[in-house]
C-alpha cells in the first residue's frame, strides 16, 4: 500500500483530536459527579466552579459544559422550536402599510404561492406586482421615509429587489439578535439557535431541559421593544435604597413594633451596612471570597435583607446605583417591588438590571442595576426603537470602535430635544426591559445623526448595533413548529438509545467472526471500534447534539461499515481460490474491493448530502451522524485494516487465514444461477407487487403525520389501559369540524398519541396552553383522569405518575406545506443525483437506467407498504419527516448492492470481452451473490435489534429501513442487473421452463 506514512500519522492526529474533544465530556461529568456530593447542593457547586480552569489549566468548567457532546431534546428533554419571521409583514411595512389595491392582492398572492413553491417570497411577490400593476414601478411603493437613503422615485425595479432583500434579511437577523438574547437569560445550558437555511424567515431553537414551556413560548413570540430612557443619578438614588433596607427590615419582622430606632443611630448603622456590603461584593468583583461564619451571614441577612444581597455605587457617579450576583438578582426585585418599600422610592424611577455581567467582574457573575427616570406621563419611553434607520458598528475620529445610529425626520426632533435636556447626563438603551448600554450625553444632537463610544471592543459594538437595529423594524416572530419532550421520556430513551446501540455492535462483531474467522473478524471489529470512536470525537467537534436519530444513523453506519470489509474478504477469498499467496491475495482483495467501496460509500454520501439539506432537526442530526460515519468507516475499513495486515504478514505471521468458517465455507461459493433466465417471471412478479401498492395509494391513501398535514400532537401517560377510540370520540365532540385522531404507543395500552389540526391556524401564544387545557378537561369528563391530577400537573413533561403529557409537537400549515413539497424533491433529487453519478462513473446510460428504475422500484413498494400496513402493525406507521429519512437512507444503502454487481460486470467485460453477455451478467451476480447476502445479513441484525430494543420513537424508521434492505437487495439481483442489461441492447434471452432448477 502506498502513503502508509501518511495513513499512520493522519490515524494518530485523527485519535489524539478525538480524545481531546472527548476528554470534555469525561471532565465535565467528573465535576457533575462533585456537584452531587457537594454538602451546599450541586447549584452551589457549578455556580462556585463555572468560571474555574479544571481542565488543562486552560478551560473553564463553563467552557468544558459547552464543548462536551450535547444532547439532542428527545434524549436530555426539552423544547425544540420553529419561529417564522413574517416577511410579507416586513414588506408591507417597508411600504408604510400602503392601501394600494394592486400591492396588498400582490404581497397576498405571494404568500399563497410560497407555500407550494422553491422561490422565496420577494421573487414571487415582484412578479406578482408586475402582474397585477404592468404599468406600476416598485420605486412607487417603497420610496419611503424609512428607505430614503435606499430607494428614491427614480430607482429601477432591479435595485429595488435588491433593496428589499436586504432589508428583509436585516428583519430576519434582527429577530436571530433579539432571540439570541432573550434565550441567553434562561440560563439553559448548551442552546441552540439558527437560522435555517433555504428557508427565509426562518428560525430554529432548541433549549434543553426547559420546564416551562408557556414562558418560553410568550417570551420568544413577543415583539423587540426598543426604548431610550432618562436616567437619575446614582448619588440621587442609592440613599433611597439604603432606607429601603431598612424599610424592607422592618416589613420582614427582623424589628417589633415596640422598638423606637433612633434616627442617628440608623444613619450610621446605614453607613456601616453600606460599607459591609461593598467589602463583600467588591470582594466577588476581585474574584476574592469572604470568610464569614454561617452565623453571622445569617444574622447579617435578617438585618440588612437587601443590602446583603445588593452592594450600592458608592460613588454616586452614573446611572448605575448598585451591584448584585447573578443569583441574587430574584431576591434584590423581589424586596424592591414590596409595596411597603416601593411607597419610599420616587415615583417616576425605575430599576432596570444591564443585560451582561459588570465589565468589572472577572468571573461574570456580577449585574448592574440602573436608575431609569421616566418622564412621559403615560409612563412610556420618550423614545423607541421605531425611528431609526440605521446603526451600525464603525470607528471613531481616533480609530476606537464606536456605534453609529441615524434617525427619521419624527426621531432627530425628539432625539435633538432629549439629548438637550440630559447634557452630562446618561440615556440608558434598554431592549425587552434590560439595559444594553447608557453612554454620556455630551452635547445636543441635531440632525438625526449620533455617535455611541465608549471602552468598547469591536465585538461589543456590533452587538450593540444589532440591539439599536432591532428596533427598525418590529417584525415579531410566530412559533410555526414546536416539540417537547419530557425529561423522563428523554432518561427512557437514552437507554434504550444504548441498550439497542451495544446490543448491535456485539452481534455485529460476533457475526464477522461467525463468518470470516476469529482473526479476520477481530481485524474487521478493531475497525468498528474505531470508526464508532471517530465518529463520535467528530461530533464532539462540531458541538452536535447527539439524538436518538443520530444514535441511529451512527448504528446504521455501522452496519453499513461491515459491508467494506465483507467486499474486501469476499474478493480475498475468490483470489484465494485461483491459487495467490496470502499476501497477494490480500494485496488483490483490497485493491479490487476499492472501487465498489467507494461508489457505494459516495452515492450514500449524497442521500446523506439531500437528507441533510432537506431536513430539519432530527433528521439532520441523522444525516450528519450518517455521513461521518460513512467517511469514518472508509478510512477504517480500507486503510487502517489493510496495515494491520501487511504489518503481520511483513512478518510472515497470519499466513494460514482462509477468511472462512465452517458455517460460511461453502455458503453461497460456487453457484450459478441463471438470474437472466428467469427475467418475464421476475418482472411479472414485481409488476404485480407495484399493481398492489399503487391500488392502496388510490383506495387507503398514506397515514400522513402533522408533519404534513399540519397540527397537534400530544403523547398521553394514562394509569391504566385506555382505548384510543375513547380517547377520539370524548374529543371530537369539543372540537367540531376539526380533525382528531389517537392510536396505541407501545404494547401496554397506557400510552396514547392524540393529533389534532383544531385551531393550528391560529397564532395567538395563549392557543397552545387553551388547546392542553381542552384536551385535560375532555379526558377529566370521560373520568380518564386521576382524581387530584390537575391541570398543571397534567402538562408538566417532569411526570409521568398518574395521568400526564409527556412530550408534545406542534406543525403550522406553512411549514406542513415546506416540509411536503421538501420530501418529495429530496426523493426525486437523489434518485436523479445517483442516476448522474452512475452515468459518470460508468459511461453507461443502461446502467444508470438500470440502478435508478430498481431505486425507484424501492422506494414504490416501501411507501406502498406502509399504505397497506397501517393501522394493523402495532406501532404507528405514519409517513413523516423521519419515514422519508429513512426512504432516502434506503436508497443510499440500496445502490451499494448495484454499484457492486455493476462494477464486477465491468470488471468481467474487460477480462472476458468475447464472453455472452447474459453469462458474464450471471456469472457477475453468482459472484457477488454472498456479498450481496452477508451484508444484507448483517444490516437485518442490527435492524430487527434497533426495532425490537429501539423505542417507539425510531421503530417505524426501522421498520421502513427491514423493508427497504430486502427490497433492495432482491432489486439489485431481479431489476436493476436485467434493466441494464436490455437496455445494453440485449435480446431477451431464453427464459427457464416453470419447473426447472434455476442453474446457468
Amino acid at each position: 500500500m502506498q502513503n502508509k506514512g501518511f495513513v499512520k500519522v493522519f490515524a494518530v492526529l485523527l485519535t489524539l483530536a478525538c480524545i481531546f474533544y472527548l476528554s470534555f465530556s469525561f471532565v465535565t461529568r467528573y465535576q457533575m459527579n462533585k456537584a452531587e456530593k457537594d454538602p451546599r447542593g450541586a447549584a452551589h457547586y457549578l455556580d462556585s466552579m463555572q468560571n474555574q480552569k479544571v481542565w488543562l489549566g486552560v478551560y473553564t468548567l463553563k467552557q468544558c459544559r459547552e464543548m462536551e457532546i450535547g444532547l439532542g431534546l428527545d434524549l436530555k428533554g426539552g423544547m425544540n422550536v420553529i419561529l417564522e419571521v413574517s416577511v410579507p409583514d416586513v414588506v408591507k411595512a417597508l411600504a408604510d402599510n400602503k392601501p394600494d389595491a394592486a400591492f396588498n392582492k400582490a404581497v397576498e398572492e405571494a404568500a399563497k404561492q410560497q407555500v407550494t413553491s422553491q422561490e422565496d417570497f420577494i421573487t414571487l411577490f415582484v412578479r406578482e406586482y408586475k402582474k397585477q400593476a404592468p404599468d406600476g414601478t416598485l420605486a412607487e411603493l417603497f420610496a419611503t421615509q424609512q428607505l430614503k437613503d435606499k430607494v428614491n422615485t427614480r430607482s429601477t425595479d432591479a435595485e429595488v429587489e435588491r433593496v428589499l432583500r436586504q432589508e428583509v434579511q436585516a428583519a430576519i437577523d434582527n429577530s436571530y439578535n433579539v432571540l439570541r438574547t432573550r434565550i441567553d437569560r434562561f440560563g439553559v445550558v448548551q442552546p441552540n439557535i439558527q437560522a435555517l437555511e433555504g428557508t427565509m424567515g426562518r428560525i430554529m431553537v432548541e433549549l434543553p431541559g426547559i420546564k416551562e414551556p408557556e414562558r418560553v413560548r410568550n417570551l420568544l413570540q413577543g415583539s423587540a421593544n426598543l426604548e431610550f430612557w432618562e436616567t437619575y443619578e446614582a448619588k440621587d438614588i442609592v440613599p433611597v435604597l439604603v432606607s429601603a433596607d431598612e424599610r424592607a427590615r422592618l416589613l420582614l419582622g427582623s424589628t417589633t413594633d415596640s422598638v423606637k430606632v433612633d434616627s442617628a443611630a440608623v444613619e450610621k448603622e446605614k453607613a456601616s451596612a453600606a460599607i459591609s456590603s461593598k467589602d463583600s461584593l467588591a470582594a466577588v468583583l476581585k474574584g476574592e471570597t469572604v470568610d464569614n461564619s454561617a452565623a453571622n451571614v445569617e444574622q447579617y441577612k435578617k438585618d440588612h435583607p437587601l443590602l446583603s444581597v445588593f452592594q450600592p455605587n458608592q460613588s454616586g457617579m452614573g446611572s448605575i446605583v448598585g451591584y448584585a450576583d447573578y443569583k441574587d438578582t430574584a431576591a434584590v426585585n423581589a424586596i424592591l417591588n414590596m409595596p411597603g418599600v416601593k411607597e419610599i422610592m420616587p415615583r417616576d424611577l425605575k430599576l432596570m438590571w444591564g443585560v451582561k455581567a459588570s465589565d468589572m467582574d472577572k468571573t461574570g457573575r456580577i449585574f448592574e442595576l440602573y436608575a431609569i427616570r421616566s418622564t412621559e406621563r403615560n409612563g412610556r419611553a420618550p423614545l423607541e426603537g421605531d425611528v431609526i434607520t440605521d446603526a451600525r458598528d464603525s470607528y471613531d475620529q481616533f480609530n476606537k470602535p464606536c456605534v453609529t445610529m441615524s434617525m427619521n425626520n419624527d426621531g432627530s426632533r425628539r432625539w435633538a430635544a432629549l439629548t438637550k435636556k440630559n447634557i452630562g447626563k446618561e440615556i440608558a438603551i434598554v431592549l425587552d426591559g434590560y439595559v444594553y448600554s447608557a453612554p454620556n450625553v455630551r452635547n445636543e444632537i441635531t440632525g438625526g445623526n449620533s455617535e455611541i463610544t465608549g471602552n468598547f471592543t469591536p465585538e461589543v459594538t456590533k452587538d450593540l448595533a444589532n440591539v439599536l437595529k432591532s428596533g427598525k423594524m418590529p417584525a415579531p416572530a410566530r412559533i410555526v413548529q414546536e416539540d417537547i419532550v419530557g425529561p423522563s421520556l428523554g432518561q427512557q430513551s437514552i437507554n434504550q438509545g444504548l441498550v439497542s446501540f451495544i446490543v448491535a455492535l456485539i452481534a455485529l462483531m460476533a457475526y464477522l467472526c461467525v463468518m470470516y474467522g476469529f482473526i479476520p473478524g477481530m481485524v474487521a471489529n478493531g475497525a468498528l471500534i474505531f470508526n464508532f470512536f471517530f465518529t463520535l470525537g467528530i461530533l464532539t467537534s462540531f458541538q452536535a447534539a447527539l439524538t436518538l436519530s443520530g444514535i441511529a444513523g451512527m448504528v446504521l453506519s455501522l452496519a453499513m461499515a461491515v459491508d467494506a470489509n465483507v467486499l474486501i474478504y469476499e474478493r480475498t477469498k475468490e483470489e484465494l481460490r485461483f491459487g495467490k499467496t496470502m499476501k497477494d491475495a490480500v494485496s488483490a482483495g483490497y485493491s479490487g474491493a476499492f472501487s465498489a467501496i467507494f461508489d457505494s460509500n459516495l452515492t450514500s454520501i449524497i442521500t446523506g448530502v439531500i437528507l441533510f439539506y432537506f431536513g430539519t432537526g432530527p433528521i439532520r442530526g441523522f444525516a450528519t451522524t450518517l455521513i461521518i460515519g460513512i467517511l469514518c468507516s472508509f478510512f477504517t475499513a480500507v486503510f487502517m485494516t489493510r496495515l494491520v495486515y501487511e504489518h503481520y504478514m511483513k512478518k510472515d505471521k497470519w499466513q494460514h487465514l482462509t477468511f472462512s468458517t465452517g458455517v460460511s465455507k461453502n455458503l453461497f461459493q460456487n453457484v450459478h444461477y441463471n438470474f437472466m433466465g428467469i427475467i418475464k417471471r421476475s418482472f411479472t412478479i414485481w409488476g404485480v407487487l407495484l399493481l398492489i401498492c399503487i391500488v392502496s395509494f388510490f383506495t387507503r391513501g398514506l397515514s400522513q403525520s402533522i408533519d404534513f398535514t399540519g397540527g397537534r400532537n400530544f403523547v398521553v401517560q394514562f394509569d391504566r389501559v385506555v382505548q384510543p377510540e375513547t380517547v377520539r370520540d370524548l374529543l371530537d365532540a369539543k372540537v367540531g369540524d376539526a380533525n382528531v385522531q389517537a392510536i396505541a404507543l407501545g404494547t401496554d395500552g397506557k400510552r396514547i398519541r392524540v393529533m389534532t389540526n383544531y385551531r393550528i391556524e391560529e397564532n395567538d401564544p395563549k392557543v397552545d396552553s387553551e388547546i392542553e387545557s381542552l384536551l385535560y378537561t375532555s379526558l377529566k369528563e370521560g373520568n380518564l383522569v386521576p382524581e387530584g391530577v390537575t391541570l398543571e400537573h397534567f402538562v408538566d413533561r417532569d411526570t409521568q405518575d398518574g395521568c400526564s403529557i409527556i412530550s408534545s409537537q406542534k406543525v403550522g400549515p406553512s411549514v406542513a406545506d415546506d416540509m411536503k413539497t421538501s420530501a418529495v424533491w429530496a426523493v426525486v433529487l437523489a434518485l436523479i443525483a445517483i442516476g448522474l453519478y452512475i452515468l459518470i462513473r460508468f459511461n453507461n446510460i443502461a446502467y444508470s437506467i438500470g440502478a435508478t428504475v430498481a431505486l425507484a422500484v424501492d422506494a414504490v413498494l416501501v411507501i406502498g407498504a406502509y399504505s397497506l400496513f397501517y393501522g394493523i402493525m402495532p406501532f404507528s406507521l405514519d409517513v413523516d419527516q423521519t419515514f422519508i429519512g429513512a426512504v432516502l437512507t434506503i436508497i443510499g444503502y440500496s445502490i451499494n448492492d448495484k454499484v457492486v454487481i455493476f462494477d464486477r460486470v465491468r470488471e468481467f467485460s474487460h477480462l472476458y470481452p468475447t464472453r455472452e453477455r447474459a453469462k458474464m451478467f450471471n456469472d457477475a451476480l453468482n459472484t457477488t451473490l454472498a456479498r450481496t447476502l452477508n451484508t444484507g445479513q448483517s444490516t437485518l441484525i442490527v435492524l430487527l435489534i434497533i426495532i425490537i430494543l429501539g423505542g417507539d420513537s425510531i421503530r417505524s424508521f426501522s421498520f421502513a429501513m427491514i423493508l427497504g434492505v430486502v427490497i433492495g437487495t432482491f432489486s439489485s439481483l431481479f431489476v436493476a442487473a436485467p434493466v441494464a442489461y436490455l437496455l445494453l441492447g440485449n435480446k431477451m434471452p431464453a427464459q427457464v421452463g416453470e419447473g426447472e432448477v434455476k442453474k446457468a
